[in-house]
């Protein structure tokens, strides 16, 4: 095997690792323990997903950006963060579960506040009704964060305000991503939101000499009503 392939086979497991770990405690373990390597896998793997959704974002979104309020969930090291103000985005909020990425995203100085939260365990420690956008990437998939998060993320936003999210669409990801879709069209059928956008996108590189270059992901654009 080629010294390529062990390296992005070696990325690659981290991130199975993350989504096979027993309980939410046990994967904050893990991001705490591999923080300072976090952005080089995501190099070295392509991951898309942070500029993929920055752009959609901003291609819907048509107000004020330097006074709109963004609350970036799962927000990691501040990938989503450094591309967002590539667009105009000045004021984001950042929530972690883990308190060694907090202290990466805090470095970045993009954040105006930065909350420790373990999402799906605790109540996430925002206002509701505050942000005018909200993002989660990376983080609705199997064995990470319960789709039930969704409904808090609703509530922060506010009205007209969009939320975006994102999920894998790879085969071991399948049946949450079809529970996840589910409660995205209840939730429209309920008259909470409006849907702006799906796309599938190229979203991280596969290991060399499987059949596409990269996994797919899907990024889901809501608009509260």
């Amino acid at each position: 095997m080629s010294s390529v392939n062990k390296i992005a086979e070696s990325a690659e497991a981290y991130f199975v690792s993350l989504s096979t770990s027993s309980t939410p405690r046990e994967k904050t373990n893990y991001y705490n323990s591999n923080a300072e390597v976090y952005e080089t896998i995501t190099t070295m793997l392509d991951y898309r997903g942070p500029s993929v959704v920055a752009n959609i974002v901003s291609s819907h979104f048509s107000g004020d950006r330097e006074a709109a309020v963004v609350l970036d969930v799962a927000c990691g090291t501040g990938l989503v963060a450094k591309q967002l103000v590539t667009h105009g985005f000045k004021q984001i909020v950042g929530v972690d579960g883990s308190k060694e990425m907090l202290e990466l995203s805090r470095k970045t100085g993009l954040y105006q506040e930065l909350k420790q939260c373990l999402l799906g365990e605790e109540q996430m420690p925002v206002q509701w009704g505050l942000f005018d956008v909200v993002v989660i990437v990376g983080a609705l998939s199997i064995g990470h964060v319960p789709i039930s998060v969704v409904r808090e993320l609703f509530n922060f936003a506010k009205p007209a305000g969009y939320i975006c999210m994102t999920t894998r669409d790879t085969c071991d990801n399948a049946e949450y991503k079809s529970s996840l879709e589910n409660e995205l069209k209840k939730m429209e059928e309920d008259g909470l939101w409006t849907c702006a956008e799906v796309a599938e996108k190229d979203w991280i590189k596969a290991i060399p000499g499987q059949e596409h270059n990269h996994k797919s992901g899907v990024v889901y654009l809501y608009k509260k009503i």
